[in-house]
Formats: structure tokens, C-alpha cells, sequence
């Protein structure tokens, strides 16, 4: 993949703009941002509830929709201010849907149910396109996030089938934080973001984000990319990304007092990264900036394994030390 973006050459390190101290934010999953506010969900609930906050993490207000959720993971916003909060968690891989629920400012929702061709998923990431096509990238505890979109206009409920239309395959990295094992933790995707104008393309792990270059604002087609990875070191559990209009990345956590954090300029790292050669970066390998993709065989504290000899090792525990989720719907 040559010519692709794959490094800027010393990513800025995220900031705290401020702490998120508010008990009712205690489990934020997904964020999306415009000038003047962020825009926050919990993970599970019993409404579509997104949470307006100011940039000092105060919590403005709150915008309650009727539908109850079984599992929201991620959210996005489309260009007429239109909430999109991706129900899509199942940890357990039991829902014979997932779903999309469109939440207007003035708290209306509807519902379309998704249906995956090969069975259910764990999905944390959602990405928004300009014409409001929505993808979903699977969380995946060896490192193979699925792509998957609709194979047309959004039923209401649905279900709407799905089609796969791509993978991303990340490398563990030596990135401390996560709930989890960091050689599982720095892989798995735990949420989506697009820029406003569409042109790059975010996902992040519990300690790394990935930004794709869009230039033609095609999802699919920017997440075969090579990507810039910006470390997101020591978040209790990371799974909120978002970029505000300047080009800011914003990223945060889950957990009461944890804060919500700011890289400056994050999309102009495209524009000034190295181009790919032979000797700097394979496709579909992120090339690091700011600590290295750990190689297969590295030690971790569970002996010299290969990569995917240690994800077998701990795959129950990642199991295991999932936060709970609701079990409706």
C-alpha cells in the first residue's frame, strides 16, 4: 500500500481539558463534539439518553428519548444535529439484531434494527458517513475489527440486513492502560469517530487512537488505509473518541473523576506524515508513533508466547472482566 499515511513524526500527547465528576456519566461509551459543547452517552440505560456538556465537563443538560436500549456503545451525529447512539454491544454474542436509534434534540427516537449476515457481534464503534450511511467495526479480542454496513435505506424497525465490506487488523502495542491485558486491550476497537468535514476517519482501542485519511469521504475505502496512531496512554477504560470542528481529537473515559482529554490538531498529523515504504510499514500494520507495535513472541508478564498464543490465554478473562452490561431487548 504504497503512498498511504502511516506516522507523524511526534504526535502531540493528549491533554486534560478537565475532569468529568458527574455520577450520571459514570459509564461514558461514546462522544461527539461541535464548537461550543461535547456530546456524551453511557453505555446500557433504560432511555436513549445523550448528555450535553460544556467544555469544563459540567453537564449542561440532558436530552431523554423514550426508546429503552439494551447495550448503546458508541455514538455519532449527522450534519442536521440528529443523534445516531449505536445499540449494538453483546458481549455475549446473543442478539439477533443490533441496532441504530436516532435521537432528535427534541427527544424523538426511531429505531432500525441491523441484522449481520454471519451471526451476531460485539460492536463498539460506530462511523458516520456524509450521506448518514452508518458503519460498525466489531470488537474483536485478536485484533480483527469486522466492517460492516447496510445493504441499503435504513428500515424502520427492521431488521435491515448488514454486508461486510472490510477489516482492520491492529497490533498490540507497549501502551499502558485499559480495564484489560495491554497486548488485548491496545487491539480491540472500542469506538468510532469522523471528522466534520468526513475527511479522516478515527477508531480507537482502550490505549491507541487510528486516524484514516477520507479525502473522498468513503469509509470503506479510507479504513484499507494505513493509519497515524496517536497513543492514548493510562485511561481507565477508554472507549469515547471524538473530533471537534478545528481538527481536535477529544477523547475519554469511563469512570466517575476521570478526564476527558484533548490532542491539538490531530487531523493535520495526516498531512505531515511520512509516506509508506517497504521498510517502514506492511499494510494493514499501523506504523507507531510514540512507543512500538509489540512483535509476535513479546513477553508481557505471561511468558514468550506468540501474539495469538496470548490472546487464547486471556480471551476469558477479557470475558471475565467486561463491565456488566443490560440484558433487555
Amino acid at each position: 500500500m504504497t503512498g498511504a499515511p502511516v506516522a507523524a513524526a511526534d504526535p502531540p500527547a493528549p491533554v486534560d481539558a478537565c475532569v468529568q465528576s458527574d455520577k450520571r456519566l459514570s459509564e461514558l461509551s461514546g462522544l461527539v463534539a461541535d464548537a461550543d459543547h461535547w456530546y456524551a452517552i453511557n453505555d446500557g440505560g433504560t432511555k436513549s439518553t445523550v448528555f450535553v456538556l460544556g467544555k469544563d465537563c459540567a453537564i449542561q443538560k440532558v436530552i431523554n428519548g423514550p426508546t429503552d436500549p439494551y447495550d448503546v456503545e458508541d455514538l455519532a451525529r449527522s450534519a442536521d444535529g440528529t443523534f445516531w447512539l449505536s445499540d449494538t454491544g453483546d458481549n455475549n454474542k446473543k442478539r439477533p439484531t443490533a441496532a441504530l436509534i436516532e435521537l432528535t434534540p427534541a427527544g424523538k427516537t426511531t429505531l432500525h434494527r441491523l441484522s449481520y449476515p454471519d451471526g451476531p457481534h460485539d460492536t463498539e464503534a460506530l462511523l458516520l458517513d456524509k450521506n448518514n450511511v452508518p458503519y460498525l467495526v466489531t470488537k474483536n479480542p485478536f485484533g480483527v475489527g469486522e466492517v460492516y454496513r447496510p445493504t441499503g435505506p435504513l428500515a424502520t424497525p427492521g431488521p435491515t440486513p448488514l454486508e461486510k465490506v472490510g477489516e482492520v487488523d491492529l497490533h498490540s502495542t507497549d501502551t499502558p492502560g485499559g480495564p484489560i491485558n495491554s497486548m488485548i486491550g491496545s487491539i480491540v476497537v472500542t469506538g468510532g469517530a469522523t471528522s466534520a468535514d468526513g475527511t479522516v476517519v478515527a477508531l480507537r482501542t482502550y490505549t491507541e487512537a487510528y486516524l484514516y485519511p477520507a479525502p473522498d469521504g468513503d469509509i470503506a475505502a479510507a479504513l484499507k488505509r494505513e493509519p497515524v496512531r496517536i497513543p492514548l496512554p493510562n485511561e481507565k477504560q477508554g472507549e469515547a473518541i471524538a473530533f471537534e470542528p478545528d481538527g481536535t481529537l477529544v477523547s475519554g473515559s469511563e469512570g466517575v473523576g476521570t478526564p476527558i482529554r484533548v490532542v491539538k490538531g490531530a487531523t493535520g498529523l495526516l498531512a505531515n506524515a511520512p509516506q509508506a515504504t517497504s521498510d517502514s510499514a506492511q499494510p494493514g500494520t499501523p506504523a507507531a508513533t510514540g512507543g512500538g507495535a509489540a512483535p509476535a513472541g513479546k513477553s508481557d508478564g505471561l511468558g514468550t508466547l506468540p501474539a495469538i498464543g496470548v490472546a487464547v490465554v486471556v480471551v476469558g478473562g477479557v470475558l471475565l472482566l467486561m463491565h456488566r452490561r443490560s440484558a433487555r431487548r
